[in-house]
């Protein structure tokens, strides 16, 4: 079954926007969408899924990305250029570890071992978002440009906050590789800004 499809695109780039929207809250406040954060860490352990909806166990656990990409869409100017670099930095890495194999099999490797942890323990347990957030600092944060995270330094000196930080910047990277797998380009997210609007909304009255 082919994935590429403007749905599945915008998708895709909504799971881009959660993650990014969800790292800044949590850098800024300490806190951030609990459900929202729940459905983008669940979906780097959701390796084979019958749909790309399904990623995210629906349409409503992307609910806050859809939301945000709208947002970004419809905004003349940067509706949030914190959020917006984040996705472009996600959407150049995640080109660069295409590109490296090894790296490829290292983040397999770890999150083979979050699905078990999860199993057990849940999605959103410590453990969890620990062990992602260690497969995301020695592999993705070695590649350059590394994205620098801007906040309350008192927010970003907690390690259980900077662990969900860097388990949704994995969250990130997965949903820029869904958005390539989908048929999405840097070029086709310029050309097709109004499609991807009006499926963002098309999508949104479904839930």
């Amino acid at each position: 079954m082919s994935l590429i499809s403007l749905s599945n695109q915008t998708i895709a780039l909504a799971g881009v926007a959660q993650a990014c929207s969800l790292v800044r809250q949590l850098a800024t406040t300490g806190n951030a969408d609990l459900e929202a954060m729940t459905a983008s860490i669940g979906s780097i352990l959701k390796i084979d899924s019958d749909s790309v909806a399904d990623v995210y166990g629906g349409l409503i656990g992307i609910k806050h990305g859809l939301e945000q990409l709208n947002l970004q869409l419809t905004s003349r100017v940067v509706a949030n250029p914190e959020q917006a670099r984040y996705a472009a930095q996600l959407v150049h890495l995640q080109k660069q570890l295409s590109q490296n194999p090894d790296m490829l099999d290292q983040i397999r490797t770890g999150i083979t071992k979050a699905q078990t942890q999860a199993e057990h323990f849940g999605v959103m347990h410590e453990n969890v978002l620990a062990n992602l957030a260690d497969v995301y600092h020695g592999t993705i944060s070695t590649l350059q440009p590394r994205i620098m995270i801007n906040g309350d330094p008192q927010h970003l000196g907690n390690q259980t906050t900077v662990n969900k930080i860097r388990a949704l910047l994995l969250a990130g990277i997965r949903a820029s590789l869904l958005w390539r797998q989908c048929g999405g380009s840097r070029w086709h997210l310029l050309l097709s800004r109004k499609k991807l609007h009006h499926e963002a909304n098309h999508l949104l009255s479904q839930i």
